[in-house]
């Protein structure tokens, strides 16, 4: 049996359901907030769902790490920068802003110039950075820092109305309407009603004596009820999420975050409805519980990406070997073809010519010329990119 939503027994008995409240509060595995939720003191349960999810969590993680650690660099660079565009769009399709894989993808290449205002720059350059960046989460200040960054352009290009009007976060209304424009949630107002329940958030965030999956849960949650910000709060909130849990855990999980959620968004909307309920009192229990649900997943299917790569990788190295023989390859035409592969198994548009160069330390010529090579072995994929030729291994003329 699952954990019991109050707001479900509710209609079903009264009296078991002030009982198993009361039972709640005062359990020595409950832990009260310094929070109120619709009037209610926020608590949190540590039950057997959050232990096993943890625990699933924990175990997941290292089998990741593990494989990540077998497996070729420019092969994990492809996957990593595949997965962060793919997490980028879906974080922005969840809050309806429209985007493009290519467009992101372009962003990511030009993020070392000169170019500073073009469109979702701030959104790639914050991802991009996950694992290396130091970001304060200490004070409604570090959070408006990270809210600008990330999403001020796009909101400006968007919506100049919902720019924040306050000192730091929105001084009018906010509401949250469901696809039937009826509206499901009010964010905390006026402003300084949204500092206080901000600044109460990161003091939960830094609180050392609750478990770290547990905070990063409650905050995603409390993030969301405030609701700081006109627009951007989701963008802002999931980034923040992906940043915490690539710092305690394998950096790739950060890009794996709203892709999950994407794929279970009526339960991740539901779970806040419920905690935002009067009738759940507070308990933010079923939150963490989803929440961890989601991450777990997140991690289970990154595993399987990755595993069914390597071994992918593992045969399509054993049939390349029969085209070497035929086509004389040479070492380092060995070396060139199995970027190309590790390109097409953990990429999913190709590799340039000067990304080749890049990656091989060789000169434009060389690649040409190696090329070539491939194009005359007839297992070589060309396609025309928006910007460039995109190149990897054509993996059925391989087969055959």
């Amino acid at each position: 049996m699952g954990y019991i939503i109050l707001s479900h027994l509710y209609y079903k008995d009264k009296d078991e359901y002030t009982k198993l409240y009361e039972q709640r509060k005062s359990s020595e595995s409950t832990r009260l907030l310094p929070i109120l939720i619709q009037g209610n003191q926020a608590f949190y349960c540590l039950c057997p769902d959050i232990y096993d999810l943890s625990t699933r969590i924990m175990v997941l993680d290292k089998k990741v790490s593990l494989i990540r650690e077998n497996l070729p660099m420019a092969a994990l660079t492809q996957f990593a920068m595949k997965c962060l565009i793919d997490e980028i769009k879906l974080s922005c399709d969840i809050e309806h802003v429209y985007s493009t894989r290519s467009e992101l993808s372009a962003v990511l290449d030009s993020i070392n110039t000169s170019k500073k205002n073009v469109r979702f720059r701030g959104l790639v350059q914050k991802y991009s950075m996950l694992s290396e960046e130091d970001l304060s989460l200490k004070s409604c200040t570090d959070i408006r820092c990270i809210y600008d960054e990330l999403v001020l352009n796009e909101v400006k290009e968007d919506a100049a109305d919902n720019v924040p009007d306050g000192e730091i976060f929105r001084k009018g209304l906010a509401e949250v309407a469901n696809s039937a424009q009826r509206v499901i949630h009010r964010g905390a107002y006026p402003e300084s009603k949204i500092i206080e329940q901000m600044e109460q958030a990161l003091h939960v965030l830094n609180d050392s004596e609750i478990p770290i999956l547990v905070r990063i849960s409650i905050f995603h949650y409390l993030f969301g009820y405030t609701h700081p910000f006109y627009d951007g709060n989701g963008r802002t909130s999931r980034f923040i999420s992906s940043y915490l849990l690539a710092q305690e855990f394998d950096f790739l999980i950060g890009y794996r975050l709203s892709y999950t959620i994407k794929e279970n968004l009526s339960k991740y909307y539901k779970a806040f409805q419920e905690c935002n309920d009067t009738k759940n009192r507070g308990d933010l229990t079923p939150f963490i519980i989803m929440f961890l649900t989601i991450v777990c997943e997140s991690f289970e299917k990154l595993y399987e990406a990755l595993e069914k790569r390597r071994n992918s990788l593992l045969h399509y190295r054993k049939l390349i070997k029969k085209i070497y023989e035929v086509n004389a390859f040479s070492d380092e035409d060995k070396k060139f073809s199995d970027i190309l592969l590790q390109t097409t198994l953990f990429s999913d548009k190709g590799i340039t010519k000067k990304k080749l160069c890049d990656e091989l330390k060789i000169s434009l010529s060389t690649v040409d010329k190696r090329l070539e090579k491939v194009r005359k072995a007839n297992v070589l994929s060309e396609k025309r990119g928006e910007r460039a030729y995109q190149y990897a291994l054509d993996l059925s003329l391989l087969t055959e």
